[in-house]
């Protein structure tokens, strides 16, 4: 399976997806800072995709709260993810980049893949595609609508903290 969490807006039903949305045609993203989204901060793992998955978020700092992620299939990297949710005026932006396990890019050198911001609640961020629900202070779920060949599909990963 190869994992693309490009979204294809036009065209698709959402139908299945019941925890990720989708701005409206000509909607904007809210107002939004940093801090409020600042519960995500710390060392997540849990299971994903038959393997062991983790991401590390760090705090707010110079406009940005920056990420990694992998994922340990069989004792071996099968990818990375480096991003950030930044601040971009008044709202948030989401943007990642993939790499194979020996760091080679998915993506062009200057290409992106980015998810706006739809909407805010107190324990749950809403970006396109993907959303990020606080359920404890020990305990996160990821939503993400990926790409699987011909269908887009929510899977689900759910983060426990690492002490």
């Amino acid at each position: 399976m190869k994992i693309l969490p490009f979204i294809l807006l036009l065209g698709l039903s959402f139908g299945q997806a019941q925890n990720t949305i989708q701005l409206a045609a000509g909607q904007t993203s809210p107002k939004a800072t940093l801090n409020q989204v600042s519960w995500l901060v710390g060392h997540w793992q849990g299971e994903a995709f038959g393997g062991i998955a983790e991401e590390i978020w760090s705090p707010p700092l110079g406009e940005s709260m920056m990420f990694v992620f992998r994922l340990v299939n069989d004792g071996k990297v099968s990818f990375y993810e480096s991003g950030h949710i930044k601040q971009v005026g008044p709202t948030l932006l989401m943007q990642l980049k993939h790499f194979h396990g020996d760091l080679r890019g998915w993506e062009e050198k200057d290409e992106t893949v980015d998810f706006k911001l739809v909407k805010l609640e107190k324990n749950k961020v809403f970006f396109e595609g993907l959303t990020i629900e606080k359920v404890t202070e020990d305990r996160v779920k990821f939503y993400v609508l990926i790409e699987d060949g011909d269908k887009m599909e929510e899977i689900v990963f759910n983060y426990a903290r690492v002490r």
